[in-house]
């Protein structure tokens, strides 16, 4: 980069190292999402799911983040933990859960079934809370205003394991080190 930027500024229009850089990297980016674009458009036509709406909101997405969050609830998937507990009958309690009822005690009792595998209350509740973590990242407004809080609001920190001071004496600056 360095050279062009130098000895090509006809070529360049006079730009920076620094520019150009961020140039081809960006270039590589959307490269790679083109790729990954036609990858899950051929995904989609394939199994059938491909609608005008969604192919437009595919071609419009900007960042592999909004993209792979619109393909999310698309995306062929192995059976989790969210959907073992519809198969329990869970997924009535979910939604009650998610419509904001208070007395959770009373409500998940009714959803006992030994027969199904659940046989407490508590295993009915957990299976509850696995479907609605499941119906929440699928939701890709709820993933970005996740995102969006974290970015805002989030701290990272470092902490050396008790006794690995020597094996990191390298990265001793952070050690004990916190982002603001």
């Amino acid at each position: 980069m360095p050279f062009i930027a130098r000895y090509r500024k006809e070529a360049t229009g006079s730009l920076d190292e620094v520019v150009i850089t961020a140039i081809r990297d960006r270039l590589a980016q959307l490269a790679e999402l083109d790729k990954r674009r036609e990858a899950i458009l051929k995904s989609l036509e394939e199994r059938a799911q491909l609608t005008v709406v969604l192919k437009d909101a595919i071609t419009a997405a900007e960042s592999m983040t909004v993209l792979e969050d619109i393909y999310l609830p698309y995306r062929p998937k192995t059976q989790d933990k969210g959907d073992h507990c519809q198969g329990k009958g869970s997924e009535p309690l979910a939604t009650l859960i998610f419509s904001g009822v208070y007395d959770l005690g009373i409500e998940a009792g009714g959803f006992i079934d030994p027969e199904k595998g659940v046989a407490s209350a508590e295993e009915a509740l957990a299976g509850a809370r696995d479907i609605i973590a499941e119906w929440v990242n699928e939701d890709k407004n709820a993933r970005a205003r996740i995102r969006d809080l974290f970015f805002a609001k989030g701290v990272f920190r470092t902490k050396i394991i008790p006794g690995k001071e020597e094996e990191g004496i390298k990265y001793r600056d952070y050690h004990d080190w916190k982002s603001l």
